[in-house]
């Protein structure tokens, strides 16, 4: 017979699932970045044993589904006084080989900080600068942690021996997508930032979503850890994306241009379009265009004139002109003064019978029926040539 007095003893270690004596020695898991909670394999504990918490950890002692004990990171040799909150549910036994049951639970608190997100769906989202709604997709990357062990065993764990961070990502990530729409369209709103331009503001977008975000999943004990939008954008093919732009194109061209100058050129349009008929009121409309075009280009160089006096002496305000819409052949011509009704009058471009509004007449009128344009009929005929001596 062998004699297995002189072999060394063989001390059992636990490492996550491995156990080799019914009563255990060592307590332990080794943390990793993908399973953020593990159940220790063995509730058959004893009292001397020794429970190892590893950096970044943080480890339970549950029975019955109650949450008792909690230890952080350290070595601890088990007796009654360690485990105050078991001792008095389970009454432990006296004496360092005594055994007992409950179940260890360790939380990893390591970050996991590659985490993908992206929106399946567009987000319908109003531009709070052109008022134009364009779908918007958008993706980006963040990371977790558990800030909180005990809340979040509580809150996700259960009954479950392990709880992946593929499984908090599965979870998380249908709520990040579906808040983020109402985020980012909060923000963009109270920055007043065009979805053209949101590219520009990623770093402070994302700052402000990662607050925002952290705010709701604390109550899972979840972190989250550099939140990153790495892209706000709306297909190229869209039809909203390319009227959004015409707007954004317009406003700059009102922005140096000026509102006035624009008015006159869209009157030469609406001109323009109408000398291009037949007939005797398209030939009266190519009148009406050139005269106005040079009435237009009268009133801008005497604004250059202005503008470029170096006379320190503000001059006088300039009291506001009545403008009127003129009714020609079919077409609504805006911002037309008592000046240029008179010339396009002397020209033959509209006559007596042309339809004249004006804001605060309830209707359209024929021009003779306008008083302060009536008089101007009276101008068109020259009074008779005085005899020559």
């Amino acid at each position: 017979m062998r004699d297995t007095r002189a072999e060394p003893k063989v001390k059992a270690v636990f490492f996550y699932t491995k156990y080799t004596m019914a009563l255990i020695d060592v307590i332990s898991i080794e943390s990793n970045d993908q399973e953020l909670v593990a159940k220790f394999p063995s509730d058959n504990l004893r009292l001397g044993s020794q429970l190892v918490v590893h950096p970044a950890q943080t480890a339970f002692f549950v029975h019955g589904g109650k949450i008792c004990d909690e230890f952080s990171a350290g070595t601890y040799t088990l007796k009654n006084e360690e485990l105050p909150l078991l001792n008095r549910l389970v009454n432990l036994p006296f004496g360092s080989e005594s055994p007992f049951k409950a179940e260890v639970w360790f939380v990893s608190q390591l970050h996991k900080l590659d985490i993908k997100w992206g929106t399946t769906q567009p987000m319908q989202l109003e531009d709070p600068r052109y008022s134009i709604i364009v779908p918007v997709r958008a993706f980006g990357q963040y990371g977790i942690r558990v800030a909180a062990p005990r809340t979040f065993l509580e809150t996700l764990v259960g009954n479950m021996t392990t709880f992946s961070s593929d499984k908090v990502e599965q979870y998380f990530k249908g709520k990040i997508v579906m808040q983020l729409s109402a985020l980012i369209a909060q923000k963009i709103a109270a920055d007043n930032v065009s979805i053209l331009d949101v590219n520009t503001q990623l770093v402070d977008m994302s700052a402000y979503c990662q607050q925002q975000l952290n705010q709701r999943f604390a109550q899972y004990g979840i972190e989250l850890v550099d939140f990153n939008i790495m892209s706000v954008n709306v297909p190229e093919e869209d039809p909203s994306l390319q009227r959004l732009k015409k707007a954004k194109d317009l406003a700059a061209r009102l922005q140096v241009t000026g509102r006035y100058v624009y008015q006159m050129e869209r009157s030469f349009d609406v001109l323009e379009t109408a000398a291009g008929n037949t007939g005797a009121g398209g030939q009266m409309m190519a009148m009406g265009a050139g005269l106005g075009a040079g009435v237009g280009i009268g009133g801008q160089f005497a604004q250059m004139a202005q503008n470029i006096n170096t006379n320190p002496v503000a001059p006088p305000p300039v009291m506001p002109q009545t403008t009127y819409f003129l009714y020609i052949n079919g077409q609504q011509l805006p911002n037309q003064t008592a000046q240029t009704i008179a010339a396009m009058l002397q020209q033959g471009a509209i006559n007596a019978d042309t339809l004249v509004w004006k804001a605060g007449m309830a209707n359209w009128l024929p021009l003779s029926q306008v008083p302060e344009l009536a008089s101007l009929l009276n101008q068109q005929t020259p009074p008779p040539v005085p005899p020559q001596n």
